[in-house]
Order: C-alpha cells, then structure tokens, then sequence
C-alpha cells in the first residue's frame, strides 16, 4: 500500500530504507548533522527534520529545534528530488532550493544525503 509523501508513515519507510543501506551507513559513518525541511505547499508548509549520528539517520514530520541547517523548495521540486528527475545540486544552483545555515556541513554530508533518491525509489509513495 502507498505511503502519503511526507507523511508520518513516509518518513519511517525512508528513515528503515536508510539505515538499511550499506552505502548511507558508510558515507554518514562520522557524520553528526541536525537538518530541518521546509517544503511549500499550496496549503502552507510541510516541515520534516533529519538527524544522521555516527552512520544512522533519524526522520519526522515537524519541526526541529537549533537545526544546523534548513532546507526550502516548492512541493514540486521536492518530488522531483525525491523521484531522482533533478539533482540536489542543480536545484541549488537553479535556486530551487534555498538553504540556509551550515554548507559545509551539508557539502560534507553529499554522499550519504545523495542516497535518500534510492531508497525512496524502494517505497511505493503516493506522490
């Protein structure tokens, strides 16, 4: 049965895909990261946060105090990030996504944060 895109139920499925992935475990195996997601919707934001410590992630919907970043995009672009039709990176760099606090944390943290497409091509998502 498909899951509701950043619901409760989403973030779970993705958080399990996660840290079942060797890759992720290796990449975030010394990183330590508090992150905050604000995704515009026409109905107002949805915000979900992440925490990687020691090779391990953490996800929910809400809100996240003292995060070391935060992270913006329209719905859209949050779907296409999440479906793998557009990078990370070239949505910075086209402004789709805005960000504000630590960059280097989040440079640092490109390689386990670049398989969250792959495991969220594992779910079955109600986009």
């Amino acid at each position: 049965m498909a899951v509701k895109f950043l619901s409760q139920e989403w973030a779970e499925q993705v958080k399990g895909a996660l840290n079942a992935d060797e890759a992720f475990r290796e990449a975030a195996a010394t990183s330590s990261a508090k992150l905050l997601q604000v995704i515009g919707t026409p109905q107002g934001e949805t915000r979900y946060w992440i925490t990687i410590e020691a090779g391990t992630i953490d996800m929910g919907v809400g809100d996240l105090d003292g995060p070391d970043a935060t992270i913006s995009e329209s719905y859209e672009t949050a779907v296409a990030l999440a479906r793998s039709e557009l990078s990370a990176v070239t949505a910075f760099m086209i402004g789709k996504i805005k960000i504000q606090g630590n960059m280097g944390l989040l440079l640092g943290l490109q390689g386990a944060l670049s398989r969250l497409p792959a495991a969220m091509a594992t779910l079955d998502v109600d986009y």
